[in-house]
């Protein structure tokens, strides 16, 4: 039986998600087909920009991202405190970037309203907007459906591109947050279509690495790394930056070697956040083979219950 996605989804549960999305025609999402010799490489670009250009509408920070052959996957930060101090003129200028504005929301806009009722109907209209602004659910919605149309007139046919729903896991803690993010950037290279994440195309730790050698502070349209304390951002991932790309680096040497066999040279951040390298590596390369809802440690369980009103929640414990 198919579980609500409010049931999935709670802002007093964690802010964090992670997201994959798969093909229904899976072979050929972003892949070559081997058949006709049909490549469809470009699709990767189409997704990316789409992720990038929704980023400046939603108030849904992306913590890491990778678009592989099939499918893609997602880390998100709903940020529902931005969204709520936006003025109803910024919530109105967001929403128009990708959508038509109705011709009564124009005349608010203008100033050219003619009656109270018109006046209150605009603020619950531009309200119902606020909160699709933070909605996981909308976010998600509008990536695939403009990617599936492209698709569709692309391949001439029509249909489901998608399949039905996307799957979302609750991340409870740091813990969970970093391993759903070292998973999603080291998709390219467990899957052996890179070498190093410096290779892996279309993913947020090349983004990264990019902005970085271009002594940028921050990739464009990522969310940043907050971890220094010397850092006045007060908005982003509670890790350093440097400490997150040395963790991904260990973790991809790990995919190369035997996974029994432990590095020497630990991560500090592993260190840090008392994370067990056998389960590390464990999760970061098994989240999705488990039916898991949420990632994070047992305690957590009992209030994440609470805030998704459930009575069991499956919950991968990252030890």
């Amino acid at each position: 039986m198919t579980t609500a996605r409010k049931q999935l989804v709670s802002v007093d549960a964690t802010t964090y998600y992670h997201c994959v999305s798969r093909c229904v025609r899976r072979s050929f999402l972003c892949g070559k087909d081997p058949q006709t010799g049909a490549c469809y490489e470009h699709r990767r670009k189409w997704i990316e920009q789409k992720i990038y250009a929704l980023t400046h509408v939603y108030c849904i920070d992306i913590c890491a991202y990778a678009i592989m052959s099939n499918h893609y996957h997602l880390v998100v930060n709903i940020n529902k405190a931005w969204t709520t101090a936006l003025s109803q003129n910024e919530v109105v200028e967001r929403w128009g970037k990708v959508h038509k504005l109705p011709v009564l929301i124009q005349r608010w806009v203008n100033n050219q309203t003619s009656s109270q009722a018109e006046q209150e109907k605009c603020v619950e209209i531009i309200e119902t907007w606020r909160e699709r602004l933070w909605s996981l659910s909308w976010f998600m919605k509008e990536l695939n459906y403009d990617i599936a149309c492209k698709a569709n007139q692309e391949d001439e046919c029509t249909g489901h591109f998608w399949e039905s729903r996307f799957k979302s896991q609750a991340l409870l803690d740091e813990k969970a947050l970093a391993a759903a993010m070292a998973y999603v950037d080291l998709n390219p290279i467990r899957a052996g279509v890179a070498s190093a994440p410096e290779t892996s195309d279309f993913t947020s730790i090349r983004a990264r690495l990019k902005a970085l050698k271009n002594q940028q502070p921050t990739a464009p349209c990522l969310y940043p790394f907050i971890g220094n304390p010397t850092n006045d951002m007060l908005d982003g991932i509670p890790f350093r930056l440097m400490d997150y790309i040395e963790l991904v680096d260990w973790t991809a040497r790990q995919f190369r070697e035997d996974k029994a066999q432990m590095s020497q040279r630990i991560p500090s951040i592993l260190q840090r956040l008392d994370v067990n390298q056998t389960s590390w590596l464990k999760v970061c390369t098994q989240m999705e083979k488990t039916r898991a809802t949420a990632i994070g440690t047992q305690k957590l369980a009992l209030e994440t219950k609470r805030a998704l009103n459930k009575q069991k929640i499956q919950i991968y414990h990252l030890a």
